[in-house]
């Protein structure tokens, strides 16, 4: 059987670095696209050629093959967690105009299936609550915070992708990510522009050193906590999946409670004469809540959870002593931020 044909933008990123991973284990021929003018080799050294292009400009696109290509898997794009100040032109740069060139690639070369990241702040309006949120509950998007202009422009991204697919015939597979939980030697992110600790890994560094971990707000407040490799499960579904495409939900369809995720982190990282102790501040603002619906996920794509709350976060911790992205993304930074 011939090998599928893939080339994936934003292979660079934690999401996509982990999926090239796994596409190549389960024997796709891959090319990894990125903003990044070099991969330090990274990819080379899997026999994948590595090629760098600038989403917002169609001329850079002509360095990408140019035929025989099955599918096009689209992670690329400025995100809020990663942007230092407020800058919502790059959100239209990488995510609508990047997204309109992605897809006239997909037309010039013959693509017929597309695979793209919606973000789950299209239904934010739906948090708080244990009801699962439908993969295709109507479409909005938060209207003051930082958040906003990127989920505009993801939401038009989707329409987009649509159109084309009504036009040209590219089956088009819409994937809403929430928050996908993984290992990246950066514990840091932005929120409203400014740089903070990914809660969970500040809550992680602190079980390995055995020091107190605050219970915040409600404790019986749930999150639907999907580990990367269930995520790029459902890409690599969606990629031989006979089904004619529509937007699926990434999730577990498990709702974890705040208080679950502490227990657990403590029990996988902190050291066994050194626990953690929890102490509880009800007083301290809540959690998010929210449960995503993945039964059009599984029913259509044939996905399958297969990392529940504990196994995520042991798997984390040997990616966290494999680093095998080391090369690709850096050093550990834990240990160095405070």
């Amino acid at each position: 059987m011939n090998k599928k044909r893939v080339v994936v933008f934003g292979a660079t990123g934690t999401v996509g670095a982990y999926l090239m991973m796994d596409l190549l284990e389960h024997d796709f021929l891959l090319y990894a696209v990125g903003h990044r003018p070099s991969d330090n080799g990274f990819f080379a050294q899997y026999g994948i050629p590595y090629y760098s292009v600038d989403l917002a400009n169609p001329q850079s696109f002509s360095v990408l093959p140019d035929g025989n290509i099955d599918a096009v898997v689209h992670l690329a794009g400025a995100i809020p967690a990663r942007m230092q100040g407020y800058y919502p032109q790059r959100y239209i740069d990488t995510i609508m105009t990047g997204t309109i060139n992605v897809l006239d690639y997909c037309v010039r070369v013959g693509v017929k299936r597309f695979i793209f990241a919606q973000s789950i702040a299209d239904v934010a309006y739906l948090y708080n609550s244990q009801t699962p949120i439908p993969a295709d509950a109507a479409m909005s998007f938060p209207k003051n915070d930082d958040h906003s202009i990127y989920s505009i422009c993801k939401t038009a991204a989707v329409h987009m992708a649509q159109h084309y697919e009504a036009k040209y015939g590219i089956k088009a597979f819409i994937l809403r990510f929430p928050n996908i939980y993984l290992y990246h030697p950066n514990p840091l992110y932005y929120v409203d522009g400014q740089e903070r600790w990914q809660s969970y890994r500040y809550l992680i560094e602190r079980a390995k050193r055995g020091e107190q971990i605050e219970l915040w707000g409600n404790p019986n407040k749930v999150r639907d906590i999907v580990y990367v490799k269930d995520c790029i499960q459902i890409i690599r579904k969606a990629l031989l999946s006979e089904a004619a495409g529509g937007i699926y939900n990434v999730g577990t369809g498990i709702g974890t409670s705040m208080r679950e995720q502490i227990e657990g982190i403590i029990q996988v990282f902190s050291p066994s004469d050194k626990r953690s102790a929890i102490i509880e501040c009800p007083q301290k603002a809540d959690s998010v809540e929210y449960i995503m619906d993945v039964s059009k996920t599984t029913q259509e794509l044939g996905y399958m959870p297969q990392y529940d709350y504990l196994s995520y976060l042991r798997d984390m911790k040997k990616e966290m002593e494999m680093q095998r992205f080391a090369l690709l993304w850096g050093k550990d930074l834990s240990n160095i931020v405070r």
